[in-house]
């Protein structure tokens, strides 16, 4: 009997055909095919197809071109940018990195544009591109802020013009948290400069305040006063706790509750 030709080599080149394809060489091959007429300074895209230019250069006309910086400048990574960036003490002026010129009783900031490059040092306020000293008041301390006055008073003292005066506390009352203003304490109203206390009158509380009072549930406020709710038959208190609805089915008629 007469055996057919064997088949071997066919399956040996499609399994090695499959194997080169599968291989992170093979990939890489392909990949890079993607990146076919490669300039110099580039390399191919670490995900996808293609090339970009290396770190310092930047893609003009296909081709990858060094970044162009002046003296005291250093390569960025912002792309929509110029590609550079100005050294610290130093800010950007018409293309150029210009050294700072930092007054005394300041520092340079980390910011080559937009303001000057520098700040003045704390207890120093910039008055017209100087840094002069913040005159502090008795009962003051330095503020932590670029704007204003610079300083603000201690606890229990308030700003009058240049100075801290003494914040005159009433009979009951108390600092408020910010220490530059006071406030009654509960169960007293302010009254120009002083706490008068509440009159509180019968059936009546202070409420959750402390600075006005409201009348018991079933009593009505009137005037300084707590009046008694007259609840008619078929009635009862509301959810107000100062006024009556009727029971259902009855409706309400003038000052009694009648069947509808």
């Amino acid at each position: 009997m007469k055996r057919s030709p064997s088949n071997t080599p066919f399956l040996l080149t499609a399994l090695l055909a499959v194997l080169l394809l599968w291989t992170p060489g093979a990939a890489f091959a392909q990949s890079s095919l993607g990146a076919t007429d490669m300039p110099a300074n580039a390399h191919a895209r670490p995900y996808g197809t293609g090339w970009q230019c290396d770190y310092g250069y930047r893609e003009a006309n296909r081709a990858c071109a060094a970044i162009q910086m002046p003296a005291n400048a250093y390569v960025s990574d912002f792309s929509f940018r110029s590609g550079w960036e100005c050294e610290r003490g130093y800010r950007e002026i018409s293309e150029a990195c210009i050294k700072i010129t930092v007054p005394a009783n300041a520092h340079v900031v980390d910011s080559s544009y937009g303001r000057r490059g520098w700040d003045c040092d704390r207890g120093y306020q910039d008055v017209k591109d100087v840094c002069t000293a913040i005159a502090v008041p008795k009962n003051g301390y330095l503020a932590d802020t670029t704007y204003g006055r610079g300083w603000d008073c201690e606890r229990g003292f308030r700003a009058n013009a240049d100075g801290c005066i003494a914040i005159v506390v009433p009979a009951n009352a108390y600092l408020q948290n910010s220490g530059q203003g006071w406030k009654c304490e509960r169960g007293f109203r302010q009254d120009d400069d002083g706490c008068l206390r509440l009159a509180i009158p019968q059936n009546g509380y202070l409420d959750i305040s402390g600075e006005n009072w409201r009348c018991d549930r079933g009593y009505k406020k009137i005037d300084a006063t707590c009046v008694a709710v007259n609840v008619p038959a078929n009635a009862h208190i509301g959810n107000t706790g100062d006024e009556w609805e009727c029971n259902r089915p009855y409706g309400r008629k003038q000052d009694s509750c009648v069947a509808l």
